[in-house]
């Protein structure tokens, strides 16, 4: 299973995002799209600090956010989160019907 549909199943989750700029973004997922942009409401938003590194940014609280997929570093997810249950593919695989026409042998 690919991530980014790991990552649509996770709906009304509370999530921890790093971007790469450093800057923590904490909130419920509303969506992700297939680019991995995430969208997020009852946020908290803490920007680093880029005068002393080691002390925590400003904070922000946001209603909502929109982040774009390729600012993102890495989710923090929580760890009552069921994965077993979220990582079963429950979508079955196409049967490729010209892979098995091609596989004939004509005589």
């Amino acid at each position: 299973m690919k991530l980014v549909r790991f990552l649509m199943k996770c709906a009304n989750e509370t999530v921890t995002i790093e971007l790469k700029n450093g800057t923590i973004v904490h909130g419920t997922i509303t969506s992700v799209t297939p680019q991995m942009n995430t969208a997020l409401r009852a946020v908290k938003m803490t920007t680093k600090n880029k005068a002393n590194p080691s002390a925590p940014g400003d904070t922000i609280s946001l209603d909502t956010i929109n982040i774009r997929g390729s600012t993102i570093r890495y989710y923090i997810l929580p760890d009552s989160l069921p994965l077993d249950t979220l990582l079963i593919d429950d979508q079955p695989k196409p049967k490729n019907k010209a892979r098995k026409e091609g596989d004939r042998a004509v005589v």
